[in-house]
């Protein structure tokens, strides 16, 4: 049984379960009960109308928020020659090829995005024990695979937001701080569904978005209006 301190208790307590909620009637509400000392995270969590089992219906992609995540993006770069120069010159905090391969491949784990060059990729991919149960493998479909290093590095500092759909059919996507002007975060998560809509498989069939959830770091659920997500 999950155990719950007195913050969340407070601020469930002023969640009706049978109200379907706006989007800015949501964020007003968490913003006002934070349940954490820190800067909460805020989330919206999906429930997609696929079959997951269907490798024609997975939901993977990108979305780059507006106004941030609120946090610094750690990138890495497995690159060489002019590709990592530019990379360099993008921010990347760690370039590199041979040395940067040896260096995962020993457990250096310390980034939040991999990029690689498609010519990497051929190495890159051996480190799939170590990058893929994180969530770090490089991947064209997330714009991470790419000879322009530094549009990716700076896509990925200025805001890009991974999601991917879990064996259940769920995709839970961060879109900044609790601690962000109340239209900044309303921008962002207008963003994120726009982008889960748009992601929508061609082998989908019937209502794509069941369900949509709004929440922070600790926090409790507050479910949306279906017209907030359509």
């Amino acid at each position: 049984m999950a155990f719950h301190g007195k913050k969340y208790k407070q601020a469930a307590a002023k969640v009706d379960r049978e109200t379907l909620y706006t989007i800015e009637g949501a964020l007003k509400l968490l913003k006002d009960n934070p349940t954490t000392k820190f800067d909460a995270t805020a989330e919206i969590a999906f429930r997609l109308g696929v079959d997951p089992t269907k490798s024609d219906q997975a939901v993977r992609g990108t979305v780059t928020l507006p106004h941030g995540t609120g946090k610094t993006v750690r990138v890495l770069v497995f690159a060489n020659g002019p590709a990592a120069d530019a990379a360099r010159a993008a921010g990347a905090d760690v370039v590199g090829y041979e040395d940067v391969i040896a260096k995962v491949a020993g457990g250096f784990t310390d980034f939040d995005v991999a990029v690689a060059t498609p010519d990497a990729m051929k190495e890159v991919r051996k480190l799939g024990k170590v990058l893929g149960p994180r969530g770090l493998m490089p991947n064209p479909k997330t714009g991470t695979v790419s000879d322009d290093t530094a549009a990716a590095v700076k896509a990925c500092k200025a805001g890009r937001v991974e999601y991917r759909m879990d064996r259940n059919g769920n995709v839970m996507v961060p879109f900044g701080k609790l601690s962000f002007e109340l239209d900044a975060l309303r921008a962002n998560c207008k963003a994120v569904i726009d982008a889960i809509n748009s992601a929508r498989p061609a082998a989908a069939k019937g209502v794509f978005v069941k369900r949509a959830t709004l929440t922070s770091t600790m926090g409790p659920g507050l479910r949306l209006d279906p017209r907030e997500i359509a």
